[in-house]
């Protein structure tokens, strides 16, 4: 980390978290200056404050502290965001920290149904590290919180994808529908399946635009014409495309640049007028220096958007593409063609790099209706008619992780991603959870999460597949007012005993998790013999599809249609 400190002081550059730390070691130090900023600021308006970290909270403290004029807004159960530093004491301390405050409960909600509040704050209730409201809302009318139990996630995918077709079908736009998950492996069965369905969709924290590879590498030949101090940008296209450029000149050029503290690119211009790099690479890499100074030099001399396809060309990075032979080929020069198509609305290279380094947005077929797909953490502070939540089971949803590594805090924190996904919802809200889950190529039994059982059963309406849980899981065609939610069952040993599965067991759960009584079934999805032969097509998580070449016990020979040819086990791949 000392390191990393001493270059961006070296290049006179500072990373996000710089700005914030090197402001509050600025008022703690000199007093004068913290005064002045005071008397600038009288009057401090704090959006999103459960979201704040403890930096932010001890300058917004300092800078508030002469006269006491601060205004926060948040929402206690809605702070997600500790794996990234957000600290949810902060807002719960407020009133400690500023005496005499008044507190404003802000609890007319204008989004969704009284069915879906209630749910949203019956599950809220059972977290202890809150402030408390209770919400209302003016809307008279709506339908209950669905909460629907299937077979396995096949199954789950399956009857959402047909759920959002008969929504579509009956003239509901699917701009007006998402799927939030807890995590981002579970949208891959749901792109499946829309795909299938032929419904449009959009993953929401997927590969956008800039974030394609050949965007991003023709990004970073426009940074370093702008600033040839951006090491990063001059370190991913020094040897793109290939100029015979390998690790050994570019250790050399690091080597150079630490020990004189320079850029890379001063070092790069400085290495290539001694003996240190090979002639062929020397050559390459001087052409490469004066074709900077040549771009650079001609900014304000050529239009910008032209300037930016001849960088292209004549860096040779259009051509790497035309030659490719690979079929993704094809789409990334029309990305680039668009790429420079969309430089044409801004006045000057630099105005473009800014608008992207702050909105990065996918903009492909913007004029076609899609359904949603996102993670909880992307869903804060959207809205939509119709939400899926799918996934809701121990170990999944709370996480395993967050309960391990955080404990209590940890499955609050979880309680209040619930919050905030049943909050989404407009008018409906259909909660799904699978009671077979393939993990790893194995099948493994999954129990409803206990978020299920703390939704009050005045709001719920639960329906389930025949036979889960042991056969004794019975479809529900009433509401949750029915004994699945019933206390009196709450002293079942296992889900099984129960005839719906759906016992609160409030007593069964631990800090570790659900405790239960009984035996765990694993079923595996492979043995030592899966009867693969040659010429069969199959499908890979990570390399897609591909034919088998040979068989060799349980390793498999497959060349795959877009990564070549590899080795496998037969374990990780499945008959397509």
């Amino acid at each position: 980390h000392e390191e990393y400190q001493a270059r961006l002081q070296t290049i006179n550059a500072v990373d996000f978290g710089d700005l914030l730390l090197h402001c509050l070691t600025l008022f703690i130090n000199f007093p004068d200056t913290l005064s002045d900023y005071q008397q600038k600021f009288r009057y401090i308006l704090v959006d999103e404050y459960q979201d704040t970290n403890v930096a932010q909270y001890l300058w917004l403290r300092l800078l508030a502290h002469e006269h006491r004029n601060i205004c926060c807004v948040g929402d206690d159960d809605q702070s997600i965001y500790s794996w990234r530093g957000a600290e949810v004491g902060n807002i719960l301390k407020f009133e400690k920290d500023f005496e005499n405050a008044t507190v404003i409960r802000l609890e007319q909600n204008y989004r969704s149904t009284p069915h879906i509040l209630a749910a949203a704050s019956g599950l809220i209730s059972h977290n202890e590290g809150r402030l408390g409201k209770i919400l209302w809302t003016g809307i008279e009318t709506g339908e209950k919180v669905s909460v629907h139990g299937l077979w396995d996630g096949e199954a789950e995918a399956r009857a959402i994808g047909d759920e959002v077709e008969t929504r579509q079908s009956g003239g509901k736009s699917l701009e007006e529908m998402a799927v939030l998950v807890r995590a981002g492996f579970q949208t891959r069965e749901f792109e499946e399946r829309l795909i299938t369905l032929g419904i449009p969709y959009r993953v929401i924290g997927g590969p956008r635009f800039y974030e394609r590879q050949e965007i991003r590498d023709a990004i970073a030949y426009f940074r370093v014409v702008i600033s040839a101090d951006d090491d990063l940008a001059f370190e991913r296209i020094f040897n793109v495309p290939k100029r015979g450029l390998g690790k050994a000149s570019l250790q050399a050029i690091h080597h150079l640049s630490r020990n004189q503290e320079l850029s890379l690119f001063d070092a790069a211009r400085l290495i290539v007028e001694t003996d240190e790099l090979k002639s062929k690479g020397r050559s390459a890499l001087r052409s490469l220096i004066q074709a900077f100074e040549r771009w650079r030099n001609n900014l304000k001399i050529i239009p910008h958007s032209e300037l930016a396809s001849i960088i292209l060309d004549e860096s040779g990075y259009t051509e790497m593409w035309q030659y490719d032979k690979s079929p993704e080929a094809p789409g990334r020069l029309e990305n680039l063609k668009e790429l420079i198509s969309g430089l044409e609305e801004f006045e000057n290279i630099q105005g473009f790099l800014e608008h992207v380094s702050l909105v990065m947005e996918n903009d492909a077929n913007d004029a076609e209706e899609k359904i949603t797909l996102m993670t909880l953490h992307a869903a804060k502070g959207l809205e939509f008619d119709t939400i899926f939540l799918p996934g809701w089971e121990e170990g999944l949803f709370p996480h395993q992780r967050s309960l391990n590594e955080e404990g209590i805090k940890g499955l609050e924190e979880e309680r209040r991603l619930a919050y905030v996904g049943i909050t989404r919802a407009r008018k409906e809200a259909r909660i799904t959870f699978a009671a077979n889950r393939r993990i790893y190529n194995n099948w493994q039994n999954a129990l409803p999460s206990r978020f299920i059982g703390e939704l009050p059963e005045e709001n719920v309406e639960v329906a389930s597949e025949v036979g889960l849980y042991g056969g004794q899981f019975q479809l529900l065609g009433t509401s949750a007012g029915t004994d699945s939610f019933s206390s009196e069952n709450s002293h079942t040993t296992s889900f099984v005993d129960d005839p719906t599965g759906f016992t609160r067991r409030r007593s069964g759960y631990t800090r570790e998790g659900l405790v239960l009584e009984g035996d765990a079934i694993t079923v595996a999805s492979s043995g030592p013999e899966r009867g693969f032969k040659v010429g069969v097509r199959v499908f890979h998580q990570k390399f897609g599809y591909g034919r088998i070449l040979d068989v060799d016990g349980n390793k498999l020979e497959v060349k795959f249609e877009k990564s070549g040819t590899k080795k496998v086990i037969d374990s990780f791949v499945e008959p397509a």
